[in-house]
């Protein structure tokens, strides 16, 4: 397993070192009015599930958010944005989100729930070049450590359509992951928030581990 990495922002330029402390999911904060900071317990449980399972991956499960407006994106190689509704990036938050996944940085976008037509339009300022890709179910993410042979597992019906997951490929580098109709952080959050059975649960942290682990290999 490669060395976890932490990204730091030097004179605009991003390099890399050791994450001494453990690997922490950034959670992303926005404007626009969608609620970025539901279930904080969601990264931390996943964290939590990874340690355990992958011994070789050193974890801090802890619940943190970042600021896109601030310096603080490029400290952490993975941000997980999610939430309900609008989202809305002003013009130096796209530039800094660019230069964020354009140097090695990795976001994870989960819909948990009419999020698809804001963050589409939002990462399309960020790329303007660039379109989401579907993943076919033979991509790695839905293969190793775990395999999930339709996709991205179904945590929460939402509007009972098929699950998508979807890629922005930078140069060959995947460096946003989104998945739709599936909300696996739902899964992650604590069993009393949503009252997901406990195989529904474990589904969504074998796909969340399978998203970090890829993430961490690129």
């Amino acid at each position: 397993m490669k060395a976890i990495l932490i990204i730091l922002l030097i004179f605009n330029t991003i390099t890399f070192s050791q994450f001494s402390d453990g690997l922490v999911i950034a959670r992303l904060k926005y404007s626009g009015g969608g609620d970025w900071y539901n279930d904080p317990s969601a990264e931390v449980n996943l964290l939590r599930f990874i340690s355990k399972n992958f011994p070789n991956i050193k974890t801090n499960p802890v619940y943190k958010f970042v600021d896109i407006s601030t310096d603080e994106i490029f400290s952490y190689p993975i941000l997980f944005l999610t939430g309900h509704g609008n989202i809305s990036f002003s013009a130096e938050e796209v530039r800094r989100l660019r230069i964020y996944l354009q140097s090695g940085g990795f976001l994870y976008i989960d819909d948990d729930y009419g999020l698809d037509k804001s963050i589409r339009r939002e990462m399309k300022k960020v790329f303007p070049e660039k379109e989401f890709v579907e993943l076919p179910f033979n991509h790695k993410i839905f293969t190793t450590p775990y395999k999930f042979e339709n996709g991205a597992p179904k945590i929460h019906e939402h509007d009972k359509k098929p699950t998508q997951t979807f890629a922005i490929f930078v140069e060959n580098r995947i460096a946003v992951i989104y998945t739709y109709e599936s909300n696996p952080s739902d899964g992650w959050a604590d069993r009393e928030v949503h009252n997901n059975p406990e195989e529904k649960r474990l589904e969504a942290l074998k796909f969340g581990a399978n998203l970090i682990i890829f993430a961490l290999s690129q």
